[in-house]
């Protein structure tokens, strides 16, 4: 191995990052979805410079999200997977780490490596979760991302994981509810209720489940399983126990609070769950755990770790019971 050539490519991760990101912002990929196109019409359908994009699009092809053949582009399997309309499309992920606030929070990652402190609070002056607050683009950027990325995670729970013991399943934080519909399509006779910000689940699909608005630090609604899918992962220990300490007076007899997390002792993909816990530090504060610090975080709740069951994506679900 050439050592030097390849830190070099490592060090270059930036520039391919930034430009998948402009190129699903630019929807080249679902512009390209019906049929190939020649540099003239793909810059006419997508509002860019001609020599621009041409300059953008030798890059992606180099990249393998695109082929072309003289002079015509169109989408590989990879360039198809950055269409919005994808099955576990990476559009949303892709739009939103090319953001400002998100992008900023990364050069100070020197900052919170030498502090402990968290770089977004450091160089916005709040925490993330205010500062979306204040910025519904940012925001609305977000909930795409984590939809984008929920899609893939959550279909590898409900194949993994049997829901049916349960009478009704609270889906704690979970946002527009992409989990808990695939657990009660898959779990029919299972019911479901969606527990999130008022704000957020406002812009949930309420026919199949009940909705909910609240703030897990006040109470969390009561259900036979409380799944909470990267939610923990988002805070330090303090309110992680607080959070789960409401799940435990919520939770019926003989019920579950169940974890969708990825865990650093475990994981299949050690880089990508390593690089979560990294952003978990300079964005939110939180961090990424192992099965023992788990154990730990849920005995301070007074709830046991029971199992761990292995998804076909990074995350598990780790069981747990009332003590």
């Amino acid at each position: 191995m050439d050592a030097s050539r390849e830190l070099f490519r490592l060090i270059g991760g930036y520039q391919v990052s930034q430009a998948i990101s402009a190129a699903a912002r630019l929807r080249i990929s679902d512009v390209l979805a019906t049929s190939p196109m020649s540099l003239d019409e793909l810059a006419a359908a997508t509002g860019t410079d001609i020599q621009a994009l041409a300059r953008l699009m030798r890059a992606l092809t180099t990249l393998g999200l695109y082929t072309a053949d003289g002079g015509t582009f169109a989408n590989t399997e990879l360039g198809a997977a950055l269409r919005a309309d994808a099955p576990r499309s990476a559009a949303g992920w892709a739009r939103f780490i090319g953001t400002g606030s998100y992008w900023q929070t990364y050069a100070a990652l020197e900052q919170s490596i030498r502090t402990g402190d968290t770089a977004f609070s450091i160089l916005h002056g709040e925490p993330v979760w205010e500062y979306r607050a204040r910025h519904p683009d940012e925001q609305d950027a977000f909930d795409a991302a984590m939809t984008s990325m929920a899609d893939a995670v959550s279909s590898a729970v409900v194949a993994a994981y049997d829901f049916s013991r349960y009478g009704t399943v609270v889906d704690v934080g979970g946002g527009h509810g992409r989990l808990l519909l695939g657990i009660l399509e898959r779990y029919p006779t299972v019911k479901g209720v969606l527990f999130d910000q008022a704000d957020v689940v406002a812009g949930a699909s309420a026919d199949r489940f009940q909705v909910v608005g609240g703030d897990f630090f006040d109470s969390v609604p009561g259900g036979d399983a409380l799944v909470l899918k990267s939610v923990i992962h988002d805070w330090a220990d303090a309110e992680s126990i607080a959070i789960l300490r409401n799940c435990r007076q919520a939770l019926r007899p003989g019920g579950r609070v169940l974890l969708v997390e990825q865990l650093l002792d475990l994981s299949p993909d050690p880089v990508r769950t390593a690089f979560s816990d990294l952003n978990m530090l300079i964005m939110t504060g939180g961090r990424e755990r192992t099965t023992d610090e788990y154990r730990t975080l849920l005995a301070a709740a007074d709830l046991e770790l029971v199992d761990t069951v292995a998804t076909a994506s990074t995350t598990f679900v780790i069981e747990a019971a009332a003590r």
